[in-house]
């Protein structure tokens, strides 16, 4: 059964060993575990629905908190320390496209605010609800989740907007084809949550980010749907999957999605290399994505992930042997920083992955990595899906945890990386408090990477206030950072509402105001997902475009 106020199924768990304790101990000091809420409590605590009875609308307090909450930190305290947010007044759970037309009718004439809800994996806030006069559904489209037609001449795939990343590559798999879309959140996340928050799975640099596998689609509006037909190629205009893509819920609910397919690999194997130090890292792999080799992912730790991940791994005689190795091959922790581990990734047939694998290992040789084989990487693809279970175990020991996620051109990444770490010491360093950061290189481009920062402090005492204080405080300074050095406010995890009163840094005024009109045009009573991707009462929300000419 899904865990309610933390991460994944409850039969699963992540363990820490001695060394790992020992570790956030030493970086840390004790934590603090707190008491939970209780759920019976927290249910208790909800109002009654302001929605009509309606045979497709559930009004059950245990379905509507359900739907309240997805997964970022403020969610999580929320649910851990009891402060009940405003909830959905129903939950309603079509199971095809007119079902959900039906509902959209019902709300746009009623003025019934609308929050669409599929894997509830968010971790940026796209699931809150506002404070409100008026109703709020909560439109759930888990149950729209099957395969509904495959193309195999085009290597085209339509699935219901609700079908999660397991059922994706399951009914894929029967007919021989993968979409090779795999997010950490993967357990959970739906390919319409994929295509609507600009998703990028751990495989891109094979695949595609979910915006070159989005092929075309459904989506219902509250003045009506939108068909885009899946063409190979147009110059008709500009491209309308472009709406679609990233608009997290505010134009309409997408409820098909066609995506581009590809016949399962032959052959699929993750290796582990390790590098002296940053600079020759972060040169390495630059070096070799420009290159254009036919790999399927590369993931760069720097020195402080490295040896955590290493610490985290337990069998210490054995890594303690590799750590002899390494330091024998030249790649060992000195003054420069500490050596860093690369995970390479080839999905292919065996001929061309045999040759990747050569060239890449050829090249990356030049900036001092070591090959230490495929253990390292099969033990990886086998937890792939299995880091974020890692934040219930820092919960029960006392311990928060959040991630902050960028990109940026290649010039400033390791000066970004570096600010992001930094922000956060001193932000916390300002409570008293220590801050384990920590970075990562998730997914890499011939322009530039992305960034991808952990972060685990101690929990404060006093329960949610001071803990929301100070999480807001920290990613705030984060942010900051972020756009002093010119880098997105997101990558891979979308808007929502946490990072909405930042992207104005990125698209301007001009473009804040053009979302703003898109919004208008298909939502005009202003019910779709108030307040994510773009924050309402911004100029922009009530500023038209300056005409032209």
């Amino acid at each position: 059964m899904r865990r309610w106020n933390g991460w994944g199924d409850d039969a699963t768990s992540m363990n820490l060993t001695d060394g790992a304790r020992a570790m956030l101990a030493e970086r840390l000091g004790p934590g603090l575990p707190g008491q939970d809420a209780l759920r019976e409590d927290l249910l208790a605590r909800i109002a009654p629905s302001r929605l009509p009875e309606h045979p497709l609308i559930s009004r059950e307090p245990s379905e509507r908190f359900a739907m309240a909450l997805g997964e970022s930190f403020a969610d999580w305290i929320r649910k851990r320390f009891g402060a009940l947010p405003p909830v959905p007044d129903g939950v309603a759970y079509p199971e095809s496209g007119e079902q959900v037309r039906e509902l959209l009718d019902l709300a746009h004439a009623n003025r019934w605010m609308v929050i669409p809800f599929a894997g509830g994996t968010s971790v940026a806030g796209h699931l809150d609800c506002p404070v409100s006069d008026g109703p709020i559904l909560s439109i759930n489209l888990t149950r729209m989740n099957r395969l509904l037609h495959l193309d195999k001449s085009s290597q085209l795939a339509t699935f219901g907007a609700g079908t999660p990343g397991p059922l994706v590559e399951a009914q894929l798999r029967a007919h021989g084809y993968t979409l090779g879309h795999f997010p950490q959140s993967f357990e959970y996340s739906t390919v319409g949550g994929w295509v609507v928050t600009r998703s990028s799975g751990q495989q891109s640099l094979r695949y595609g980010r979910i915006e070159a596998l989005f092929a075309g689609g459904r989506m219902e509006t509250p003045v009506g749907p939108l068909t885009m037909p899946t063409l190979p190629a147009a110059s008709a205009g500009p491209d309308l999957r472009e709406l679609v893509l990233g608009s997290e819920g505010r134009f309409g609910i997408l409820t098909e999605a066609t995506v581009r397919v590809t016949p399962l690999p032959e052959h699929e194997s993750f290796h582990a290399l390790f590098l002296p130090d940053w600079d020759r890292a972060e040169a390495a792999v630059r070096a070799l994505v420009q290159r254009k080799l036919p790999l399927s992912m590369l993931r760069l730790s720097n020195g402080i992930e490295t040896e955590t991940n290493l610490t985290l791994a337990g069998h210490e005689r054995l890594v303690g042997a590799m750590e002899k190795y390494l330091a024998w091959r030249g790649c060992k922790n000195g003054k420069d920083g500490g050596k860093c581990m690369l995970m390479l990734g080839v999905s292919s047939d065996a001929r061309t992955a045999r040759t990747a694998l050569r060239e890449a290992r050829r090249l990356l040789a030049q900036y001092g990595a070591v090959y230490i084989g495929t253990a390292m990487g099969s033990k990886w693809a086998a937890n792939r899906f299995k880091g974020p279970y890692l934040r219930n175990t820092l919960w029960e020991l006392g311990y928060a945890a959040d991630t902050i996620e960028t990109a940026v051109d290649w010039p400033q990444v390791k000066p970004l990386m570096l600010a992001m770490e930094q922000a956060a010491r001193d932000v916390f360093e300002g409570f008293g408090q220590p801050v384990h950061a920590f970075t990562h290189l998730s997914h890499l481009y011939p322009q530039g990477s992305s960034i991808y920062s952990q972060y685990v402090w101690p929990i404060a005492p006093g329960g949610f206030a001071p803990n929301f204080e100070r999480w807001q405080k920290f990613k705030a300074a984060v942010a900051d950072a972020i756009a002093a050095h010119g880098g997105t406010v997101s990558h891979q995890h979308g808007v929502g509402r946490d990072h909405a009163a930042h992207l104005v840094d990125e698209k301007g005024p001009l473009g804040m105001a053009t979302l703003a009109e898109l919004c208008r045009h298909f939502d005009p009573h202003g019910i779709m997902n108030p307040g994510k991707l773009l924050q309402d009462g911004g100029p922009w929300a009530t500023t038209a475009l300056p005409s032209i000419g």
